[in-house]
Order: C-alpha cells, then sequence, then structure tokens
C-alpha cells in the first residue's frame, strides 16, 4: 500500500538564521509520523542574504525530501504561498513559516484528525498574542472587528497561516486565478469544513520578522479591498449626506440673506465648505482608484511571481532516470 505524502510548503524571505533550525524541528515530527511520505518545499521570496545557499546546501544533503523555488525577486508571501500551492504533489499540503512561531509539533494533531474525521482542514489559531507589541494586537484586533462586519467571510481571529489541507481543498484554491490575493480570504471563502486548534503564541526561534506595522496595514487594507465592497458604500454614503448638507446649509443662507441680508461677505465659512467638499471628493475618488487599480492589475494578466531557478523533488528523480 504506498504511503500518503504531505507537503510543505514554506516562504523564506531573508531567514538564514531560521532555515536549519526549522528543518531540524521537522524532521523530528517526520520520525513520529514515519508512515508518511515528506515534501519540504522551501520558496525563497527574493533573498538578499545566504537563504539560497543554505537551501541548496539542504536540497543537495536531503535530495529525497527537500526541494525549493528560488523568486528572481521578493514577489511578497502571498505569491510564495501560492507557488508552494501550484506545485506542492502531496495528499495532504501544510503551509508553515520558517521562523517556527507554527509549532511543528501540531502535525501530529493535524494529521490524526484529517484522518479519523471529515473535516478537510486543520488550522491553527492563536489564542494569545503574548510577545507582540500592543499597538500591533490593538489593530489586529480592530482590523478582524471590522473585517467580519463589512463581509460575507468569515474571518477568525488569530488565525495563523498554518494549516494542513486536503488536495480536494487545494485544488479549490488553485481554482482562483486572481492577481491580488489575501490568503486568510481566499482560506475561508472555498468553504470546506475546517477545525482550528488553538496554541499559546510562540516568540521566533531567531532573526527578526519582515513584517512591519506599514507592510500589515496594507496587507489588512489588501484584505479589506479583497473581500468587501463596503468601502464603496461608505464613499456613496457620504457623497449622499455632503449633498443633502449642501442642499440644506444653502437654504439657510438664502432664508438668513432674505430676512437680515448679507452685510458679510462670508469668505471663511466660505472656504472652509470647499475644502470640505473636497476632501470628501478626493476620499470618494481614492477608494474608486484602488478598486480600480486592483481591477488594472487583475486585466494584465502578470503572473503572480517569476521562478528564476528550481530543484524539485520529481525533476531530480527524472533526471537520474534520464542518466
Amino acid at each position: 500500500m504506498l504511503k500518503k505524502k504531505i507537503s510543505l510548503i514554506v516562504p523564506c524571505y531573508n531567514e538564514e538564521e531560521t532555515i536549519m533550525l526549522f528543518h531540524d524541528a521537522i524532521q523530528t515530527i517526520e520520525q513520529k509520523l514515519n508512515h508518511y511520505d515528506w515534501e519540504y518545499l522551501f520558496i525563497n521570496d527574493g533573498s538578499t542574504d545566504t537563504t539560497l545557499a543554505i537551501l541548496k546546501e539542504l536540497a543537495t544533503n536531503h535530495p529525497e525530501t527537500v526541494s525549493y523555488l528560488s523568486f528572481s525577486r521578493n514577489f511578497g508571501k502571498e505569491a510564495a504561498m501560492a507557488a508552494g500551492l501550484q506545485h506542492a504533489i502531496g495528499d495532504y499540503v501544510a503551509v508553515m513559516d520558517v521562523d517556527l512561531q507554527d509549532p511543528p509539533e501540531l502535525l501530529i494533531e493535524m494529521t490524526k484528525l484529517l484522518e479519523t474525521t471529515n473535516y478537510d482542514c486543520i488550522g491553527a489559531r492563536r489564542v494569545d498574542r503574548k510577545d507582540e507589541p500592543p499597538i500591533r494586537s490593538f489593530f489586529a484586533r480592530r482590523f478582524y472587528s471590522l473585517i467580519n462586519k463589512i463581509s460575507d467571510t468569515e474571518f477568525v481571529d488569530g488565525v495563523r497561516d498554518f494549516r494542513l489541507m486536503t488536495r480536494q481543498m487545494v485544488n479549490a484554491i488553485l481554482s482562483l486565478e486572481e492577481y491580488n490575493r489575501f490568503s486568510k480570504g481566499i482560506f475561508s471563502w472555498v468553504g470546506f469544513d475546517t477545525y482550528y486548534i488553538e496554541f499559546e503564541n510562540k516568540e521566533r526561534s531567531a532573526g527578526e520578522t519582515s513584517w512591519s506595522f506599514w507592510r500589515l496595514f496594507k496587507y489588512s487594507i489588501e484584505g479589506i479591498l479583497s473581500f468587501s465592497t463596503m468601502p464603496l458604500l461608505i464613499a456613496s454614503f457620504l457623497g449622499i449626506v455632503t449633498f443633502l448638507s449642501a442642499i440644506t446649509f444653502l437654504i439657510i443662507i438664502i432664508i438668513r440673506a432674505l430676512i437680515f441680508g448679507d452685510p458679510v461677505a462670508g469668505w471663511p465659512s466660505l472656504v472652509s465648505i470647499i475644502l470640505f467638499l473636497g476632501g470628501i471628493q478626493l476620499f470618494c475618488m481614492g477608494v474608486i482608484g484602488q478598486y480600480i487599480g486592483k481591477m488594472f492589475l487583475e486585466t494584465k494578466k502578470r503572473p503572480l511571481f517569476i521562478i528564476k531557478e528550481a530543484n524539485l523533488i520529481r525533476q531530480t528523480k527524472l533526471d537520474k532516470k534520464k542518466k
């Protein structure tokens, strides 16, 4: 009887300090789950340190399990995950961070649940944000609260990208060919029965995160624009309110002029009104522009990523057969 294969997708960006630590930790789990075949698919997302050199060495030392894809430049974690999903061949596919903030030991329970229940996906959810900057925790909670109110797709607070999925769910995700990707929403949007294992937050094993507050903020905006049209409704609502306010003020000004005359030019109020209306218009145009920009990127049909070099297990085996 053939063993089922587990594919681990591991995006890497300047992670020279964590790759070997991650591989050692995963090998421990692999020994406990030795009734599966394993594939480690590392995605080098345009790293500028020695990440690629380490991945090459790792693939040379472990040719039966370790593969890597290397991008021509930094395309972002979403592109890295998409590349991994496209190239993973496992019956079960997991997405993991290389910094060990995703506890590898959870894979044991994840595989057990997929084998013994009807779930299609087992995810990981942090129950706390210990050791995270308070301001980041505050805005993260506000983001989940906001997006769940304005989107039809459910977003669970604290859920990580770390999850183990069946091949059927992976194929469903791959059927979504959109350029502007927000995986947390995509994982939820495709449906399928999902169970979340809770765990306490962990610090990085080494190195520093590349996710600054500004990058996380832009990522959250990407999520809102990808899974909600509420900003367009807000822009329309502001336009209507501004229009009604302008009509109301116009009536008041006419009545005041008829009764009391117009002895004062009133330029300060006029300038204030112009600035107010101009600000509302620019805001609404900005919201609409964001959506048009997303449409523009979609219509270009540019690839999510460009692979500069790769070393896949199946390619290595094929090369050996040719020889």
